[in-house]
């Protein structure tokens, strides 16, 4: 069992705002509602609700961050070795929050959510969002749960993105900001990347312009778009300690068979990634992840303190979010006086060592969060 700022729960729960006649106000200019987020709760939100972290997942996770759900789970949260009792993100002493993203498929409002004005799933009728919207929608949660300002606002990839969002957007809401393996704002080659993928997934014919919630979905699509993006998660390096060019049988099999393990493994990942997550969210949070742009002073503008304090977090193998993109947010960090701290660490695993490199990570979280919460302490005696 988990406890949260309102009471015990178990699993994942839900928070619905927006609804009719009022609605979530887009970027685009479009209103949503109602809205609906799924969320989880690790720990307890102390007295004086000054100790909240929320946790802000990649582009295919959802808000189950840390342990089991039932007995029976084979696998815990997604980053369970990060967030728990005891671990660097630790729910002894913090109240972690974690929430699906607008647009996502796991529990919160999306393309595959219903829409109420026909009773049937929105498909390409649900509107455009943004990492901005995801952050407004998150706001709209920490209001529910009684939060003014979290201590700390973390995350890896998409996630960090959303962390820099949040600095941006609510600036006086937040005591500290860990990016990690994250950017500003995509490079034409992460557009590029992101474009393929959603190009495979439309151009399978049971995609029917996203209308295929009440037949075959687009398996082959999707499955095809999350090898290409599985690879970019991946190093060169790890791929060659991990794979190399074995053979799943002794021989070549002169065909187009899986000869070798690498052909298996991103086969295994591309079917299994169809059984858990829905195509038209894979094409609206890519274009999110597109969309989103903070350089310049769209993260600070000239002449504003900036009272956050940061922690940026890069690996050096990484090539899908390169060491240097991190470099540029602490660069435009230190221009405008922040508190930042950069760490660039030397890993093998590429894009995915910021969910597997858990020891170098958890040392620097621990105790750049003890220090936070010291400070957050300090201030309100």
């Amino acid at each position: 069992m988990t406890l949260s700022a309102d009471g015990p729960c178990i699993g994942t729960r839900y928070f619905t705002f927006a609804e009719p006649p009022d609605g979530l106000l887009l970027e685009s200019g479009r209103m949503l509602g109602p809205v609906t987020l799924a969320y989880e709760t690790y720990g307890l939100l102390n007295k004086r609700k000054n100790n909240a972290v929320l946790v802000c997942h990649a582009f295919s996770g959802n808000a189950h961050v840390s342990d089991y759900h039932r007995a029976d789970d084979k696998n815990p949260g997604w980053w369970d070795d990060m967030v728990g009792p005891g671990r660097a993100i630790d729910s002894d002493r913090y109240f972690v929050v974690c929430s699906n993203i607008l647009g996502g498929c796991a529990g919160s409002t999306g393309p595959s959510s219903v829409n109420p004005a026909t009773g049937k799933p929105f498909g390409l009728e649900f509107p455009m969002v943004t990492v901005r919207d995801m952050v407004e929608a998150q706001a709209r949660l920490a209001d529910h749960l009684g939060i003014d300002r979290w201590l700390a606002v973390a995350g890896g990839s998409m996630g960090g993105m959303q962390a820099l969002q949040w600095a941006a957007s609510y600036p006086d809401r937040i005591r500290a900001v860990i990016p990690i393996a994250t950017t500003l704002k995509h490079s034409p080659q992460q557009i590029a990347l992101d474009e393929v993928g959603r190009q495979a997934v439309m151009a399978d014919a049971d995609w029917n312009r996203g209308n295929y919630y009440s037949r075959r979905p687009p398996e082959k699509g999707l499955a095809l778009a999350r090898m290409i993006g599985h690879i970019t998660y991946m190093s060169d390096r790890s791929m060659e300690e991990k794979f190399s060019r074995r053979l799943k049988d002794e021989k070549y099999s002169y065909s187009f068979a899986t000869d070798f393990e690498v052909e298996g493994y991103l086969r295994y990942r591309g079917d299994s990634f169809v059984k858990r997550f829905d195509a038209n969210s894979y094409l609206y949070i890519t274009k999110a992840m597109d969309y989103f742009d903070l350089s310049g002073d769209r993260l600070f503008g000239n002449g504003q303190t900036v009272k956050a304090r940061f922690l940026v977090i890069a690996f050096h193998s990484d090539w899908l979010y390169p060491f240097y993109q991190s470099r540029e947010i602490v660069h435009l960090l230190k221009m405008r006086g922040a508190d930042a701290t950069y760490c660039e660490i030397q890993s093998t695993y590429g894009h995915d060592a910021f969910l597997l490199e858990i020891e170098e990570e958890s040392r620097l979280i621990r105790h750049f969060l003890a220090k936070t919460a010291d400070l957050a302490d300090r201030c309100e005696t």
